[in-house]
């Protein structure tokens, strides 16, 4: 069996989760132990041997490879790699970063971005509207002078910064929080928001990159947002927030960044930003 289909075939199993196939991954490399060795082991013996739960072992077990092989072949003929956390290709900037990144992520598109400078500009939920100006006033500014804007697709704050590369013809990168199917369509075509639609009438994957580190036909769940956001985050050379709530997950995000020698800037909005300009942010002044 190929490395990839496995890595497949486990990342599909219901209960097995990224860490867990980076962990099966990276044991049986030191094991010397092949894929199909693995799957003929007992469901106590992977219990044991690599610490999954009673009901991950079970599904492995029972999990279809056929069906694994066929959704292989699905995602080749569109384009799509699985990348795990135990590839030598998983993007550093997120193992730099992140102490805990997702063990496996969905890639489509334009993987050079990857490479590329990168910015995103944050702000915590119900944004006020003159904040929704600022997010738009400083992914433009990014956008113009050449950097690549990591963002999402699906609240208002996201949006309002995602809009602005189709605007000006630019690369951007998004991060999902649920499957590549379930925002771009069957066959990867759609635009990933009604809005943008206006401006491009299909998903152009020669210019734009998109990373799910949700199985391709995952819909939302309540905890993806926080894991969506810290893929953001960690794929930013340059991360700007508009506004951060005390105590928050943009706050987390913004201290997680300045540990990692990130550059950091936070709008003068934001209620708390004396102390992180104390922790080494940058200030950023009302939209003008």
């Amino acid at each position: 069996m190929h490395p990839r289909t496995f890595a497949l075939h486990l990342a599909m199993t219901p209960g097995v989760g990224g860490k867990s196939v980076t962990r099966i991954l990276v044991r049986n490399r030191l094991l010397g132990r092949e894929p199909e060795e693995f799957l003929r082991l007992s469901p106590e013996a992977l219990r044991e041997e690599y610490r999954l739960t009673a009901k991950a072992s079970e599904a492995i077990s029972q999990q279809d490879l056929e069906g694994t092989q066929r959704l292989e072949e699905r995602l080749n003929a569109l384009g799509v790699t699985l990348v795990t956390a135990a590839d030598i290709h998983y993007p550093e900037r997120i193992e730099i970063m992140d102490p805990e990144p997702p063990g496996l992520l969905f890639i489509y598109g334009n993987t050079k971005l990857l490479e590329a400078k990168t910015f995103c500009v944050l702000s915590s939920r119900k944004s006020f509207p003159a904040d929704l100006d600022q997010i738009e006033q400083i992914a433009e500014e990014g956008v113009l002078s050449g950097k690549i804007l990591v963002t999402g697709h699906d609240t208002p704050e996201y949006q309002r910064s995602a809009i602005v590369p189709l605007r000006w013809g630019s690369p951007r990168i998004l991060c999902l929080d649920r499957g590549l199917f379930k925002v771009l369509g069957e066959d990867l075509k759609d635009e990933a928001f009604r809005a943008a639609r206006l401006w491009r009438y299909q998903f152009d994957p020669q210019t734009d990159l998109v990373i799910s580190p949700f199985r391709p036909e995952a819909d939302f769940v309540g905890v993806n947002n926080q894991l969506r956001d810290r893929l953001v985050a960690c794929l930013s050379t340059e991360l700007n927030f508009v506004r951060v709530e005390e105590g928050g997950n943009m706050e987390k995000l913004a201290l997680m960044a300045l540990r990692a020698s990130r550059r950091v800037s936070v709008s003068d909005r934001t209620i708390n930003y004396r102390r992180l300009r104390e922790l080494g942010a940058e200030i950023l002044g009302p939209t003008v």
